[in-house]
C-alpha cells in the first residue's frame, strides 16, 4: 500500500471513530505526509495510529491524538497558535494547515530537534512556521496574545505563562499529570476566568525545563 493510501485509510478510521468531529481537522491529517516527519527506519509504520520515536527520548504523537487536540481547539484560518513541544514538526504542520503556517509559533526544548524541525518544515512547504529553542513553561510572550495554545508533552500542571498568553475567549489543550495524565481542555472566559474539563487519560512524554 502506498503512503497516500495508508494515510487515507488512517483518516477514514479516524472519521469512523467519531472522536474527531471537524472535517477541517480530518482534511489536515489527510494532507500532511507523516512519513516525512519520522526517522527513515520508522517510515513503513508512519500511518500506524501510534506514537513513534524521533530521537532524544522524544516521540511524535499518534495521529488520533493530534487530531483530537486540534478538534478541541476549534481553530479557524488566521488564528494565532502557540505550540509547546515542536518535536519533529508534524503537529505544527497539521496546525499550519488549519490556520496558516505564519500563524504557528512553536517552542522546542531540545535545540537539535528545533533546528531539524525548522529545516524539515521549510522543505515540506511550511517554512512560515516560527520555531525556536527554549523552555515552553515561559511561552513565547513576544507574539502574544494567542487565540489558542497546546502542549505536545505532559506538564505537571498547566504552565501559567502559557495560559496568560492566550486571549480571553481562547482555548488551551494539554496533557497534564505525572504518574496519571489527563487531557485537559481549558476555555478562557472574557473576564479571564478558566472553564476546565478533561477528556480522558492520555500518555505523553514529560515536559522538560523549569
Amino acid at each position: 500500500m502506498t503512503h497516500d493510501a495508508e494515510r487515507n485509510a488512517l483518516v477514514d478510521a479516524l472519521s469512523r471513530s467519531g472522536r474527531v468531529t471537524r472535517e477541517s481537522v480530518l482534511e489536515a491529517i489527510r494532507t500532511v505526509s507523516r512519513h516525512e516527519f519520522v526517522p527513515e527506519e520508522y517510515r513503513d509504520r508512519a500511518y500506524e495510529d501510534r506514537p513513534l520515536p524521533i530521537g532524544h527520548d522524544q516521540t511524535v504523537s499518534a495521529p488520533h491524538m493530534v487530531a483530537i487536540i486540534c478538534d478541541h481547539l476549534a481553530l479557524s484560518p488566521g488564528d494565532r497558535v502557540l505550540e509547546i513541544g515542536t518535536g519533529c514538526g508534524y503537529h505544527a504542520a497539521v496546525t499550519a494547515e488549519l490556520v496558516g503556517a505564519g500563524n504557528v509559533y512553536s517552542i522546542e526544548f531540545q535545540s537539535e530537534l528545533a533546528d531539524a524541525a525548522r529545516e524539515r518544515l521549510a522543505r515540506l512547504g511550511y517554512g512560515g512556521v516560527h520555531v525556536r529553542a527554549g523552555d515552553g513553561h515561559e511561552g513565547w510572550p513576544e507574539h502574544a496574545p494567542y487565540d489558542a495554545a497546546y502542549l505536545t508533552c505532559a506538564a505537571a500542571s498547566l504552565p501559567d505563562s502559557v495560559v496568560e498568553q492566550v486571549r480571553p475567549g481562547g482555548r488551551v489543550v494539554a496533557p497534564v499529570g505525572t504518574d496519571v495524565q489527563e487531557l485537559v481542555v481549558v476555555e478562557k472566559g472574557e473576564d479571564g476566568s478558566l472553564d476546565r474539563r478533561t477528556d480522558g487519560r492520555v500518555r505523553f512524554v514529560p515536559m522538560r525545563g523549569e
